[in-house]
């Protein structure tokens, strides 16, 4: 059983009014349900039971949040190993044939060699997860990657038929108020700041500085911005329940609950992996809900739409 709280968060805003009926979902999740690679695919991805063994439904919804999950199989082969395949090949067929190998048998060749390593290579497998509260209008996935969110995403469109989201757009730029906290060294409300920060220049020849361990109101953080550096990403926490990192484009890296937070459910039996799951589902949902709310305001509030 993996564990529930999320570690990224890459949030999107509901466009418009947007409902996804939770009786006809399993049906539509089961079409694109995961299964593994086939000897000739090179990746496959599909939707997972987010139960894991412990069931086969595809969606877990409690207390009006919708979790999903995706599951990614992809099959490893070295660059290498592809190249010298295919230079072996080359090599060989020119010497047999006494002439240069044309571009369409170059490709042809290549095409040959993959198909040859694929029911040999070895597999990767990742996970993908996919909050959906349709009440606040924002869908969360636990990734850092946008191309992976977008990814994602695409499969939860194919198969709701729709889903009209956009990513969340604070009104202003977020580097401009990161570096006014740090400036100014007044964290909004409810939150402080941690001790690491990237700084980069408004030009783009102008450099990045990377701080960790730092005390980031320090004469030489502050001499950076004065020289027209803004912060681009920096270490948060909120309310002493959840730390994070936050960046420019709105992405929060590292999440992380408190101990003491996760530990409010301990007293359910973990033999009660359904429950325990529900109450855990619970808190997080609860918790981030109050934080995406909470940053949302503190970054000046969402771009008008």
């Amino acid at each position: 059983m993996h564990n529930p709280f999320f570690k990224n968060m890459l949030i999107y805003r509901f466009s418009r009014d947007f409902n996804i009926d939770i009786d006809s979902l399993d049906k539509k999740l089961e079409l694109f349900r995961f299964s593994p690679c086939g000897s000739q695919d090179m990746a496959k991805s599909g939707w997972f039971s987010p139960l894991v063994q412990y069931s086969d439904v595809l969606y877990h919804a409690v207390n009006n949040q919708l979790l999903l999950v995706i599951r990614r199989e992809e099959k490893i082969i070295p660059k290498q190993t592809i190249a010298d395949e295919i230079n072996k090949k080359f090599s060989t067929l020119e010497q047999e044939q006494g002439r240069r190998l044309k571009k369409t048998e170059k490709d042809s060749i290549r095409d040959e060699v993959l198909h040859s390593l694929l029911p040999r290579a070895f597999t990767k497998n990742s996970l993908v997860r996919i909050w959906i509260n349709t009440a606040a209008g924002f869908i969360v996935v636990d990734t850092s990657s946008i191309k992976r969110a977008e990814d994602s995403l695409a499969l939860l469109r194919k198969t709701l038929g729709s889903l009209p989201v956009v990513p969340l757009t604070m009104e202003n730029p977020i580097e401009l108020t990161l570096t006014e906290w740090v400036r100014s060294e007044a964290a909004p409300s409810g939150f402080s700041i941690g001790d690491e920060a990237v700084l980069k220049a408004i030009l783009e020849d102008g450099g990045t500085g990377q701080f960790k361990k730092q005390d980031l109101a320090c004469d030489e953080i502050l001499t950076h911005i004065e020289a027209g550096k803004v912060v681009t990403q920096i270490s948060m926490e909120w309310q002493q329940r959840i730390s994070f990192t936050l960046s420019c484009d709105g992405i929060l890296k590292r999440v992380k609950f408190a101990d003491q937070l996760i530990s409010q459910n301990d007293d359910i039996d973990r033999e009660d992996v359904v429950q325990r799951f529900d109450a855990d589902i619970m808190l997080m949902t609860g918790e981030l809900s109050n934080l995406i709310s909470d940053l949302t305001a503190a970054l000046g509030g969402e771009a008008k739409r």
